[in-house]
């Protein structure tokens, strides 16, 4: 997947979680994407106190910076994860979080489907 591409996507998902928080609502969908691309893209968030930490994996919450190895293992325990009849509490609790995670996981890491993971909320 092209760099612009990814950018852009990550772009979307900034905002979109950002106008829609500003709105009262919780876009888990966006915030996923978001969330799965400042992980892969090795960013850094503020933390608590405002100190800069490395951001972490959307389904493991490992900090660790994104390499292949991870990635995949990232990518196998999201997909694992929605393959369960009935998801974690934690992941029923955000509806479309899980399925995003999935979607940009596919796109960004396998290059299945689309960049277009917000479409469809």
């Amino acid at each position: 997947m092209p760099r612009r591409d990814f950018g852009a996507l990550w772009a979307a998902a900034e905002i979109r979680s950002q106008e829609q928080g500003a709105n009262g609502v919780t876009d888990y969908a966006a915030g996923a994407v978001a969330i799965t691309c400042r992980w892969l893209a090795v960013a850094t968030i503020e933390g608590p106190g405002g100190r800069r930490r490395p951001a972490s994996a959307p389904i493991t919450s490992t900090s660790r910076t994104a390499q292949d190895e991870l990635i995949e293992a990232e990518y196998l325990a999201a997909e694992t994860l929605a393959a369960r009849p009935a998801p974690p509490e934690w992941l029923a609790r955000q509806p479309g979080y899980l399925a995003a995670v999935c979607a940009t996981l596919r796109w960004a890491w396998r290059g299945v489907g689309t960049a277009s993971v917000l479409a469809d909320h």
